[in-house]
């Protein structure tokens, strides 16, 4: 019987956790997906590495629609005042900071690659590293009503969620405890974030050397 008398102190701290951790995690992403500088995939690998090590059932789920919906929340929400901006004859700091986010080359391929497969590309384009922004501004400039970006969005925040939660899940089922598990998440996730860039430098720099 005495694990009777363990069990409420075991489940007040995984309640804690939940009643603090996804409105939290909301938040974080929310934020992250206004202002293109909080490490959203991190965040939702690390709170896939604390569902896995938890007993409800419902933890990885939770995980999941409470990260993708923050995500296309604020991607409508971005889109919706990159649109103001457009229309406005001043423009706004938030298509500016959307531009600002969103190098001439980048947007270029965005634009060609837009006009090629549509829709398919914003799903891609949460998938690739710092590839969200220039694709949106493409959109925008495109004129796509938000209706038609968010039907897009949708699947690509979808897509986004499960990547790094899997990853999240996949650190946490390698290490017994939860910390060690958010390390290997969040190493894990740099370099899926920081590998394309670094493969597009390494070919930049080949191609220089190759000419001189």
């Amino acid at each position: 019987m005495s694990w009777l008398a363990t069990a409420p102190a075991s489940v007040a701290p995984e309640y804690t956790q939940q009643a603090l951790g996804y409105p939290s995690l909301f938040l974080l992403v929310l934020i992250g997906a206004l202002v293109p500088v909080v490490p959203t995939g991190a965040l939702v690998s690390t709170a896939a590495v604390v569902a896995v090590h938890q007993s409800s059932p419902l933890a990885l789920a939770l995980v999941f629609v409470t990260a993708s919906l923050a995500a296309f929340l604020g991607d409508g929400a971005l889109y919706w005042l990159g649109r103001r901006g457009m229309r406005s004859k001043n423009g706004s700091r938030w298509l500016e900071a959307i531009r600002s986010r969103a190098p001439e080359d980048r947007l270029a391929q965005a634009q060609e690659k837009l006009a090629d497969h549509g829709v398919a590309v914003l799903v891609l384009s949460r998938l690739v590293p710092a590839g969200r922004i220039p694709v949106m501004l493409a959109c925008l400039m495109a004129k796509w009503p938000l209706r038609r970006f968010a039907r897009g969005n949708l699947p690509a925040c979808l897509a986004w969620a499960v990547t790094y939660q899997l990853i999240g899940i996949l650190g946490g089922s390698l290490f017994e405890e939860p910390w060690e598990g958010v390390v290997a998440a969040v190493a894990l996730t740099v370099a899926v974030s920081t590998a394309p860039s670094l493969w597009r430098r390494l070919r930049r720099n080949a191609r220089t050397w190759g000419k001189a």
